[in-house]
């Protein structure tokens, strides 16, 4: 029977990259291997089936069938037992026992890396999940090839808990190439409510045209249709130089082709557009032309473009008090510290907080607000923001929302500067329920101004799920 069972899947670079210390890894396994059973009796040193058959991992002794694994200039000879592969792999069982198997003594196998072959065979003969970030996208392509689903799922897994605003995009153009549905949401969750830093990161240049494309038509982005923009420019001259292309602007306007106009320029800011996409070249002229007029004109032109906004992710808001009240001998700030401890259930990312205000009319306040995770700070911002004197609360964000994950305590913190006749909050909660989402709040140590579970500021918190 051919080697080859299922159509070759191109991975990128990423996915493919050969770990020379995972291979020196392995084949030190095999010398051991190889020196335990040179003795006699050495099934008597193991007492399970799984110890004695993992003595048998990448060892040529008893051998019956061999793997040529990896590209031409690439390739690792590794030994294998058809008997073992066959009892975790239907598809080798087919290979080997099957109605049209065939008696080979060398399977090769190009589209797989050594160090992803080795690791799906240590998992089937020793039940053993090793994996790396450098090679779990192809342990996974190795995994779906010869359907072994616990190890897909465990790198499935692994994507999902490394998962991050730098990696989203490439890992969700992977999760399509695999069809992990459930992969493909966490992708969209983090893309959504990161979307500036996922578009500025460098993976967004490395995805293919289709992903790029369901990118560009995503309702859900929260960017500014400027920083779309100029993302897929980033992308335009990547993809010129993966076609030997010079990246010109005509040949970025090329490999962009129709997704130029998902691009929805006409709902950029004016000065945006004026000193950004209208000079950049790519437009042409009578585009760059109808825009200004859609702006400016009222008979506005046909558009290829999109000039309806994205919707973007709407903000959701733990408040955590039940009422809120001020004293007549003030709260005092003066440099102090307002913290809280907080966990969630599920991932969620927090775009700010909102906080108390005067209680003796209109005043402006500078706020220094932090998140932080075991001490290590993950946002930070000092921003100014406006109090009309009402019990309301007033928002204030980070640049980017923050990826908080579930089950962990964070510390939320302010540092404000003005009024120091303002609202505080009363009768907290040490739990609340958040559409999908519960929050848990315990006392903070970093709080040196008298805010706690029970009382104080830092009312709500503001995030996308």
């Amino acid at each position: 029977m051919a080697a080859e069972l299922f159509p070759t899947k191109k991975l990128p670079p990423s996915a493919s990259a050969t770990s020379s210390s995972s291979i020196q890894q392995y084949q030190q396994q095999n010398l051991t291997n190889n020196n335990t059973v040179q003795g006699c009796n050495w099934q008597g040193l193991y007492p399970t089936i799984r110890e004695r058959n993992s003595v048998m991992f990448n060892n040529e002794v008893m051998a019956d069938v061999h793997f040529v694994v990896g590209p031409p200039g690439g390739t690792q000879r590794v030994p294998g037992h058809k008997y073992v592969l066959a009892v975790g792999s239907s598809v080798f069982h087919a290979m080997f026992y099957g109605e049209l198997a065939e008696d080979q003594d060398e399977i090769r196998i190009p589209d797989v890396e050594p160090p992803s072959f080795l690791a799906m065979l240590k998992y089937i003969y020793c039940d053993e999940i090793d994996l790396c970030a450098d090679t779990v996208l192809a342990t996974l392509y190795a995994a779906k090839k010869y359907i072994v689903p616990h190890l897909a799922r465990a790198c499935v897994n692994f994507l999902e808990t490394s998962l991050s605003a730098k990696n989203a995009c490439v890992l969700l153009s992977q999760s399509c190439l695999f069809e992990e549905p459930d992969l493909t949401q966490r992708c969209w969750e983090v893309i959504d409510a990161q979307a500036e830093l996922a578009l500025r990161s460098d993976g967004f240049c490395d995805i293919d045209a289709q992903t790029l494309e369901s990118i560009l038509r995503r309702e859900t982005l929260n960017a500014k249709e400027m920083v779309v923009f100029e993302a897929a420019l980033n992308w335009a001259e990547a993809e010129c130089q993966r076609q030997d292309l010079p990246p010109t602007i005509e040949n970025k306007r090329l490999v962009l082709g129709k997704a130029i106009y998902l691009i929805r320029i006409p709902t950029m800011a004016l000065d945006d557009f004026a000193n950004g996409a209208a000079q950049s070249g790519v437009l042409t002229l009578n585009e760059t032309n109808d825009i200004f007029l859609w702006y400016t004109a009222a008979k506005k032109p046909e558009l290829l473009f999109c000039t309806k906004p994205r919707k973007g992710l709407a903000p959701q808001r733990c408040h955590r008090f039940q009422s809120c009240a001020y004293r007549s001998n003030q709260w005092r700030y003066r440099g102090r510290c307002d913290s809280i401890q907080f966990a969630v259930d599920k991932r969620v990312f927090i775009a700010g907080f909102g906080l108390y205000g005067s209680s003796c009319g209109s005043a402006e306040y500078s706020a220094k607000i932090e998140l932080k995770r075991q001490g290590v700070p993950m946002g930070q911002r000092i921003i100014k923001y406006f109090s009309d004197g009402s019990s309301n609360t007033f928002p204030v964000w980070f640049e980017y929302p923050v990826q908080i994950e579930p089950d962990t305590f964070y510390t939320a913190s302010v540092v404000l500067d003005g009024n120091e006749l303002s609202y505080f909050g009363q009768e907290g909660m040490t739990e609340v329920q958040c559409g999908k989402v519960t929050f848990q709040f315990q006392c903070s140590s970093d709080s040196t101004n008298g805010t706690g579970v029970q009382g104080g500021q830092i009312p709500e918190l503001i995030f996308y799920a």
